[in-house]
């Protein structure tokens, strides 16, 4: 199963032993790590990157999962980030992207206090002892969430909960006149752009969850070349279910490219 780990250091030390052991437990392939880099939380409530791996599939954080995770966690001071994801403007899509929710994100932020360090990791492991294990003998407080891969169940909520909106306001408009009207049309306009920019964000997403998992795919079937018995058999598994998540996720974005495509043939019939 494919998740995001948090584990939470009392320092930089001893977070980047916790940084090796992770990459240890992957060259034992008891798990697989697809990006990893270590973080330091500020007393100013920032977050500064300390180390960047970079010989795991995924080596660059920016725009990836782990990426946006890392952004959640500069929430304002005093104010949950779960909170700050639904008042903040770009917070929910940095959600969508890190494939978890509010609640973890609450969670890691109240373990990561600041002068703390921790790892934070995309990772696929099948069971969480030789994990939990390594990193409490280290000091480190493990947090994890299965990453949501496939966001767009969500996604289609919000674009139909708009649609809906927008029909009504278009149905209310025909009953008045004058400045009313104006205003009204404004709205709809506002809504239909914030429907084309949730639309754009599910295909820049389901591009980035394609490429992401092709890069995964790649590295774990090099392993697997070179692995023997019950690994290679593992390192298998994990790859179908990388490539079942990702065409999941394809298939999902074309049923929104679908139901967009009818919108846009319904409003030129009228």
């Amino acid at each position: 199963m494919e998740r995001t780990l948090a584990i939470v250091f009392d320092n930089e030390p001893q977070a980047y032993e916790g940084s090796r052991a992770l990459k240890q437990l992957d060259a034992e392939g008891s798990i697989a790590i697809h990006a990893a880099a270590v973080i330091k939380k500020n007393v100013d409530n920032t977050v500064t990157m300390k180390q960047q791996e970079e010989d795991f599939p995924i080596s660059t954080v920016a725009g990836t999962a782990i990426g946006a995770l890392i952004g959640l966690l500069e929430g304002p001071v005093g104010l949950g980030v779960g909170a700050a994801a639904g008042a903040l403007a770009g917070s929910i899509d940095d959600l969508y992207i890190a494939g978890v929710d509010a609640e973890f994100v609450d969670d890691v932020a109240a373990t990561l206090t600041a002068g703390k360090c921790a790892v934070i990791a995309d990772v696929t492991e099948e069971w969480v002892t030789p994990v939990d294990t390594r990193m409490e003998a280290l000091g480190g407080t493990v947090l994890r969430k299965a990453t949501r891969v496939v966001e767009d169940e969500e996604r289609a909520k919000d674009i139909a909960a708009l649609r809906a909106e927008i029909d009504q306001l278009k149905a209310e408009l025909t009953r008045v006149r004058g400045e009313r009207k104006a205003k009204l049309q404004a709205k709809i306009d506002n809504l239909n752009a914030r429907l084309q920019s949730e639309f754009n964000e599910a295909r820049q997403r389901s591009e980035q969850i394609k490429k992401e998992s092709g890069a995964k795919v790649q590295a774990l079937q090099k392993k697997a070349e070179k692995a023997q018995g019950e690994i290679k058999t593992t390192l298998g598994a994990r790859v179908k279910e990388i490539r079942d998540q990702s065409e999941k996720a394809q298939a999902d974005f074309k049923h929104l490219l679908a139901g967009q495509l009818k919108e846009t043939a319904a409003r030129l019939e009228k």
